[in-house]
C-alpha cells in the first residue's frame, strides 16, 4: 500500500516485507493490541518494545513476523470474513502469530479450533521436554551436579530400557523376555480351564493324603509356572516404580494400574489360602477366588508396552472419546425406538399369535442390538410382516448409524499410528548408535 501524503498523519507497518499504511486516528483504536500500543509510545525505546525496528524519517514500523498470517488476521479484524488458518502453514505457528498480535484461539472458526486443540494435544503428549533426547543434558547443566551426572545418566538409561522397548538392545531383550512370560502365563491360564487338565490336577491332589500340593497356588506344576511369571512381573513393576521420576504420576498411568490389577489377584488368592485353611478344593468352589484367578487375563494388556498396534488402539480411544460417546448415544436412541416398536408389533397387538420372544421391551433390546450390528444370532426373530419390515429398517439404520462416527475414528487411528511410529523410530536411532559403538 502507498504512503499517506502527510507523514505525520499516517504510519506505515512493515510486516515481513508487506507494507500497510494506517492513519493515526485509526491506529489509536485498532483492534490488534500490539498495533494500538504504538499510539501510546512516547520514545523510541517504547517503540522498540512493541516492534522490531523503527525508521523515524519514513515513520515506518518493522515487524519481523509472517506476512501472510498477518494478512489473514488483518482481513479478519477489518470485518472481511472469518478467521481461519493460512494455507500451507502450521497451526501452531499461526496460533503464535495470533498471540503476538493480540488475538486468542476463540477468534478462530470452530473447525480451526478443533484442529488447533488436536495439534496442541498431540504436541504436549509426544514432544514434551521429558521425551527430548537432550532433556537430560539440560537438566544436568541447570543443576550443575558434576558428581551426580553419571548416576542421572544411569537412571535415565534404566528408565528408557524399561519404558521404551526400542531405545536400546537391552530394552529389546527385556521386552522380549516380558512378552514370553505374558504368553506363557496366558497359555497356562487357558489350559487350566480344560476339563482334562482339571481332572489330572484333582487326581494328583487325591494321591497325596497330606495335601502336599494344596498349600498354595505355587505347589502344583501350573502353580509353579504361575509363581515364576508373577515373580517376574512383580520385580519389573517394582524396578520401574523405583527408577521413575514422579512416583505419583507413575501410579496414575493406566498401564501401571493394569499391571497392579494383574498382579494383586495372585497375592490375594495366596492370602486367602493361608487365612481360610488348606482345603483348596473348597476355596476354588467360591466365586471370589474364581474371579480373582480370571483377572489374570489383564496380563494380555501388558503387551501394549511392546506393540505399537495396542498403543495406537488405546491412544485412539483416548482421543476419540467424544466420537465414542456419540456412537453410544446413537445406538441407545435407536435401540429404545426399535425395541418399543418391535415389542408392540410382535407381542402387543395380537395376544393370541404373539411372539413370546418379544414379551418385553428389554427382551426386544437384545434383538435390536444384534440386528443393528448385523450379527443376527437367530435366537429370536420377528414373525409378523410388520415386524420383519421393521427388522429391515433396523438393520439398515444400524449400518448407517455405525458408519457415521467411524470416519473420525479412522483418521485419528491413522494419525496416532504415524506419531507412535515416529516416536519409535526416534528411539531406534539410539539402538543403531549402540550397535556401532
Amino acid at each position: 500500500m502507498t504512503l499517506g501524503r502527510s507523514r505525520a498523519a499516517s504510519v506505515v507497518l512493515n510486516v515481513g516485507g508487506a507494507r500497510y499504511s494506517l492513519s493515526r486516528e485509526l491506529l489509536k483504536d485498532f483492534p490488534l493490541r500490539r498495533v494500538s500500543r504504538l499510539h501510546g509510545c512516547r520514545s523510541e525505546r517504547d517503540v522498540l518494545e512493541v516492534c522490531d525496528d523503527y525508521d523515524r524519517e519514513r515513520n515506518e514500523y518493522f515487524f519481523d513476523r509472517h506476512s501472510e498470517a498477518f494478512g489473514f488476521i488483518l482481513l479478519y479484524v477489518r470485518g472481511h470474513g472469518k478467521l481461519r488458518f493460512a494455507p500451507r502453514m502450521c497451526e501452531l505457528s499461526f496460533y503464535n502469530e495470533m498471540i503476538y498480535w493480540g488475538l486468542e484461539g476463540t477468534h478462530l472458526e470452530y473447525c480451526c479450533q478443533r484442529r488447533l486443540d488436536d495439534r496442541m494435544s498431540d504436541t504436549y503428549t509426544f514432544y514434551s521436554a521429558a521425551d527430548e533426547p537432550g532433556a537430560l543434558g539440560r537438566d544436568e547443566a541447570r543443576t550443575g551436579g558434576a558428581e551426580a551426572a553419571p548416576s542421572r545418566r544411569w537412571l535415565e538409561r534404566m528408565r528408557r530400557t524399561f519404558e521404551e522397548p526400542t531405545s536400546s538392545l537391552a530394552a529389546q531383550i527385556l521386552a522380549s523376555v516380558s512378552v514370553v512370560f505374558v504368553i506363557v502365563s496366558m497359555v497356562v491360564l487357558c489350559a487350566s480351564t480344560l476339563p482334562d487338565w482339571r481332572a489330572a490336577a484333582a487326581d494328583n491332589r487325591s494321591l497325596d493324603d497330606r495335601s502336599r500340593y494344596s498349600a498354595g497356588p505355587g505347589r502344583e506344576p501350573s502353580g509353579i509356572i504361575e509363581a515364576v511369571c508373577i515373580g517376574w512381573f512383580t520385580a519389573e513393576c517394582i524396578v520401574r516404580f523405583i527408577i521413575s521420576k514422579n512416583k505419583c504420576e507413575f501410579v496414575k498411568r493406566p498401564l501401571n494400574i493394569i499391571d497392579l490389577l494383574a498382579i494383586m489377584p495372585y497375592y490375594i488368592s495366596v492370602l486367602m489360602t493361608v487365612l481360610t485353611g488348606e482345603n483348596l478344593q473348597l476355596q476354588r468352589a467360591g466365586v471370589t477366588l474364581r474371579v480373582l484367578r480370571m483377572m489374570r487375563i489383564f496380563w494380555v494388556i501388558k503387551l501394549a508396552r511392546h506393540f505399537i498396534g495396542l498403543q495406537t488402539l488405546g491412544l485412539t480411544l483416548k482421543r476419540c472419546y467424544r466420537e465414542m460417546v456419540m456412537l453410544l448415544v446413537f445406538i441407545c436412541v435407536a435401540m429404545a425406538i426399535f425395541s418399543a416398536l418391535s415389542q408392540l408389533l410382535e407381542h402387543g397387538l395380537d395376544l393370541e399369535t404373539s411372539n413370546k420372544d418379544f414379551a418385553s421391551i428389554p427382551a426386544a433390546c437384545w434383538w435390536v442390538i444384534i440386528s443393528m450390528t448385523t450379527v443376527g444370532y437367530g435366537d429370536m426373530y420377528p414373525i409378523t410382516v410388520p415386524g420383519r419390515i421393521l427388522g429391515g429398517v433396523c438393520v439398515v439404520s444400524g449400518i448407517v448409524l455405525l458408519a457415521l462416527p467411524i470416519t473420525f475414528i479412522y483418521h485419528s487411528f491413522v494419525q496416532c499410528y504415524h506419531e507412535l511410529k515416529f516416536r519409535s523410530a526416534r528411539y531406534s536411532r539410539s539402538l543403531s548408535t549402540e550397535f556401532l559403538n
